[in-house]
């Protein structure tokens, strides 16, 4: 009999098939070499990539210090009054762009007005006294003149009377002698004595003509060299007192210019805190002003960078308002007196048990270039990165 088939294959469980060693991951463990190779290429790769870095260090980032801790800045100009006065008109706004001598503001000037009305009444009261002073000199050197011409009259006076005292004092004493002989009547001897006497008077009132006319003289000389030494050197134009006179009218003048508040330089107008209606004093903070075409960076570096930093060395900045496409070019004008916080208003107490270094940081201050500044305009206060070109000085 022929043995049928079994079918035992059918009747036991399916056996699971075996993974396929070709279908694992390939584990090089029969290859070393090639392992080795690889780690030499990348370890080779490592020292180039070092080496580049410290060439790079050496030729371009030794030459350059660079900081994030830069702004922009700017030497604004305070608009205030220089008059008192109330505010009746205020011609800007803040955002706005002015050019110098641009009208900012306007103040009440009727009082100012009348100050220049009693300032020009002054100078004209002052000229007419000096003319007055000159005419009244003129005036006593006339009657200095009277005076010298009366002394000449008066002495010539006295010579008549002197002559007249002479004569009757000879006819005195020739009818005196012919008394004893009985020659002469009394009346002839009271008429001789009558006229001695007269002619004694005569004399005596012309020597105190005389006298008048001279201490009036002398007066008159005092008083104009009293009014001479007023004017002497001097002209209506020069005269003390009205050069004063002009010097308060100037004043007054100037007062009243001043209460049309101009612009004193190119810029945009900030900080504006005054309006119609206020009354503001001398001095009283009106609006700023921000010249934004004479901009410069303040670069705060720490004080490790500062070695090589010198005024004069090119920088290059960016700015964040423009990104990296716009690159800004400078140069180092200076280096601050002292740092941040050595200006600060309560100064830092090292001299303390605990302390802690802190590394400090000057500014720096890089000037800008104004075409650029035009091109690609910046504000006071923005952002910036600073890298200052040192090669020049190692």
């Amino acid at each position: 009999m022929m043995d049928t088939p079994s079918h035992d294959s059918d009747q036991t469980p399916a056996e699971e098939p075996k993974a396929d060693p070709k279908d694992s991951p390939k584990v090089d463990t029969a290859n070393p070499g090639k392992r080795k190779r690889l780690l030499l290429i990348f370890a080779a790769v490592l020292v180039v990539i070092a080496v580049l870095y410290f060439v790079y260090d050496a030729l371009v980032l030794s030459k350059r210090v660079t900081t994030d801790n830069a702004y922009v800045a700017a030497e604004t100009a305070q608009v205030m009054p220089l008059v008192s006065g109330q505010v009746i008109a205020v011609t800007v706004s803040n955002t706005q762009t002015v050019k110098r001598g641009q009208v900012l503001m306007r103040l009440d000037d009727a009082d100012l007005q009348i100050a220049v009305a009693q300032a020009e009444a002054d100078l004209a009261g002052a000229e007419r006294r000096y003319g007055q002073t000159a005419a009244t000199g003129d005036a006593l050197q006339a009657q200095a003149n009277a005076r010298g011409a009366d002394i000449g009259a008066a002495r010539a006076q006295l010579l008549l009377a002197q002559g007249n005292l002479d004569r009757a004092q000879i006819d005195y004493q020739r009818r005196q002698a012919l008394v004893a002989a009985g020659a002469v009547s009394g009346d002839e001897v009271t008429a001789a004595t009558n006229a001695l006497r007269t002619a004694r008077a005569n004399v005596a009132i012309a020597q105190a003509g005389i006298a008048q006319a001279t201490a009036t003289r002398a007066s008159a000389l005092e008083d104009r060299a009293a009014n001479t030494a007023l004017t002497r050197g001097t002209t209506r134009d020069n005269a003390p007192e009205v050069l004063a006179a002009r010097a308060k009218l100037r004043q007054a003048r100037l007062d009243l210019s001043r209460a049309v508040v101009r612009a004193p330089i190119d810029g945009v107008i900030s900080q504006r805190n005054v309006q119609i209606g206020q009354r503001l004093a001398p001095g009283t903070a009106a609006m700023v002003i921000v010249p934004v075409d004479q901009l410069y960076v303040d670069a705060n570096y720490k004080e490790g960078q500062l070695q090589h930093v010198r005024v004069g060395q090119h920088a290059t900045l960016i700015s964040d308002l423009h990104g990296d496409d716009v690159v800004y070019h400078g140069r180092v004008v200076g280096l601050a007196g002292g740092t941040g916080a050595s200006s600060a208003l309560i100064p830092a107490q090292n001299a303390t048990g605990n302390w802690i270094k802190v590394v400090q940081r000057l500014p720096v201050r890089i000037a800008l270039d104004p075409k650029e500044l035009r091109d690609h305009p910046l504000r006071v206060g923005l952002s910036m990165d600073a890298e200052i070109d040192i090669s020049g000085d190692r």
